[in-house]
């Protein structure tokens, strides 16, 4: 108290207390103001009351207290302007020294109770911007990061298929195919169905004068229950009836009317009905040995089953034969499962891909890993053959396993005399397609591994008895690059059937595209084989490619018209087996693509020399005589 009396400026304790507690605080802001001091008057009064005699000076010493804690009160109510800025602190807006290393300095400041300093304050302004650059993923010097390559291979894009669990063939399709023939014979002699308009188009709840026209379609075909309403509107009793024709022909189930759906139901029932006999008659004289397990390979449906109990346990997307290069029908066992295949190029392939290829690239052997061996098995060297010359069919070409392979990594092995089977395929790419007819006989299957693994289900795995063969065991068998054949314990059937129409046993009739020209009832067996190649020159060959040309629609997909048989049309013998099918025209048999004629086409070719009107002056034997050349060159049909 006596040094505030004698320097009224000194600051209080407590001044000095908070000036120690905020450190630096106090250089950078502004004091606050100063406590008051006391009034001059009233301390020299308060000195005055003390005599030097000390006479009084217990009761003057408590009147003087009490006077001096008044006026003390007094001075501290009284507003007091606040102390002056000393000048000197304006040293503090100078740029910090900077320190060692390129760092910077805190911010001085009042320290918040219970704040934490941010992560990263520390850091200059100018190293925030990179900061949010490398939060972009992109680094500070501005150069594009390196993309990481992934060794992962693309997901399997395969097309929509159905998912329905009733086999295409059991023993009973040929009478339901047959009996389905005659009910749609009755519907053809009684006038079919009408066409709709070609730009119909229907979403659920539009109104079309043509929806009681389609109701009656769909009645006829037995899609929708008779006697519902005859209105114009498309309701969801008509979609669901339209969901079912969908799943009859192949299509998406949207229960719309488009492009695809329009084409299907516009397909005259005359066209359906012969469908259905030719069907039927193709499979006269079959002796497929169905099983508990079997496989089904349809060839207008492009599609595999593997049929289990009479039930279809997976059915896969597949990719068959072009028009030019059919798949043949084909009843044999699978035997063996080959893990990496090698591939020896038939000799059609040779002088149709393999020498052209080579005229234009001298190096395209080697690109694709193909290897040409002499008759004692050394390899040559393709420099070493005139490529202007067909010699290089004297030749082994065999392609060496790896993934390249044309045969994929899998190979089903099936022995039959057309020299075709099933196998993973590189060109993956067309299983995505809705229509895949591109091999050259062969049948390629999307996610062959899985076939193998079904079809290999009872066979010792690869540690002997006891063991299994399982998806990891299937992908090691492969991965070790080397030739590997696993013998099944117990051969599986199979069969290529060609169904364009067929029934199942619950009533349902089926549909799918004649892709080859063989219901048409105007050729035998061999006429098939020669008219295909007649009528399907380069340019019509080349739109089968074009994906834009591919309507996935039964009856809607654009083919040539087979070349019309000089020869007059013969008049098959009736099987026992048909005789309700009296006024349905035979079917043609299958084309035969593998070594020399198949028993359809033998028996077909005998019938038609007793039909000649004349036979001094066309004899029987002049007409089978061409022939012979397009079957021995159908036995050289690649076979992939």
């Amino acid at each position: 108290m006596v040094l505030r009396v004698a320097f009224p400026c000194l600051p209080s304790a407590a001044a000095f207390a908070w000036v120690l507690g905020t450190g630096l605080a106090a250089a950078v802001e502004p004091g606050g103001p100063l406590p008051p001091a006391p009034v001059p008057n009233q301390t020299s009064q308060a000195q005055a009351g003390q005599g030097p005699t000390g006479q009084g000076q217990t009761g003057q010493g408590q009147m003087g207290q009490a006077q001096g804690g008044q006026a003390q009160a007094q001075a501290q109510a009284a507003p007091v302007p606040p102390a002056p800025v000393e000048p000197a602190r304006r040293e503090t807006t100078t740029a910090p020294e900077p320190l060692p290393h390129g760092a910077t300095p805190l911010a001085v400041g009042p320290i918040q109770p219970g704040a934490a300093p941010k992560a990263g304050e520390s850091r200059s302004l100018e190293a925030r911007p990179n900061e949010a650059k490398a939060a972009d993923g992109k680094p500070a010097d501005g150069k594009p990061a390196p993309k990481k390559v992934s060794r992962e291979l693309p997901p399997l894009v395969v097309a929509r298929i159905s998912q329905d669990t009733t086999p295409t063939l059991t023993p009973a399709t040929f009478l339901d195919t047959l009996r389905a023939a005659e009910r749609y014979q009755v519907l053809v002699e009684a006038g079919g169905w009408q066409p709709l308009p070609a730009d119909l188009t229907l979403k659920p709840g539009e109104r079309n004068p043509a929806v009681p026209l389609l109701r009656r379609h769909l009645v006829l075909t037995e899609d929708l229950a008779p006697g519902g309403p005859e209105t114009d509107l498309l309701d969801p009793g008509l979609m669901a009836a339209l969901k079912r024709f969908q799943a009859r022909h192949n299509l998406a189930e949207t229960g719309l009317v488009g492009r695809q759906t329009l084409a299907a139901l516009n397909v005259p029932a005359s066209v359906r009905q012969r469908q259905l006999a030719a069907s039927a008659n193709r499979l006269i004289g079959s002796s497929f040995p169905f099983g508990e397990r079997y496989v089904v390979v349809n060839i207008p449906s492009a599609a595999v089953e593997a049929v289990d109990h009479g039930s279809v346990a997976r059915r896969y997307v597949a990719v068959v034969g072009k028009p030019e290069r059919a798949s043949p029908s084909v009843e044999t066992k699978i035997t063996n499962i080959n893990f990496n295949p090698t591939w020896t190029v038939p000799v059609s392939l040779i002088k149709k891909d393999i020498i052209p290829h080579m005229r234009k690239d001298p190096g395209y052997l080697a690109k694709m890993h193909i290897r040409m061996l002499d008759g004692q098995g050394q390899e040559v060297q393709p420099t070493a053959v005139d490529w202007s010359t067909e010699r290089a069919v004297n030749y082994t070409l065999r392609q060496d396993p790896g993934f390249d392979n044309s045969l994929g990594q899998v190979r089903i092995d099936m022995p039959n005399r057309h020299a075709v089977y099933m196998h993973d395929t590189p060109s993956k790419s067309l299983f995505s397609r809705d229509v895949r007819f591109h091999s050259s006989g062969c049948v390629r299957v999307a996610d062959v591994k899985a076939l193998v693994g079904w079809l290999l289900d009872g066979t010792p795995g690869p540690n002997g008895p006891g063991s299994t063969w399982g998806p990891m065991e299937i992908e090691t068998g492969i991965a070790t690059g080397e030739r590997r054949d696993i013998k099944l314990a117990k051969p599986i059937p199979v069969t290529f059937v060609y169904l364009t129409g067929y029934a199942t046993p619950d009533g349902r009739v089926h549909f799918r595209d004649d892709v080859y020209g063989l219901d048409s009832g105007k050729e035998t067996g061999k006429d098939v084989a020669k008219s295909l190649d007649k009528s399907l020159d380069k340019s019509s060959a080349k739109s089968w490619a074009k994906p834009a040309a591919e309507p996935a629609v039964t009856g809607a997909l654009a083919r040539p018209v087979p070349a019309k048989p000089t020869v007059t049309k013969p008049a098959l013998p009736k099987p026992s087996a048909v005789k309700p099918m009296d006024s349905v025209k035979a079917a043609p048999a299958m084309p035969v693509t593998g070594q020399g004629v198949g028993a359809d086409a033998k028996a077909d070719a005998k019938p038609a020399a007793k039909a000649t009107p004349k036979p001094a002056a066309r004899p029987a034997p002049a007409q089978a005589a061409p022939t012979a050349p397009s079957a021995e060159r159908r036995a050289a049909a690649p076979p992939t």
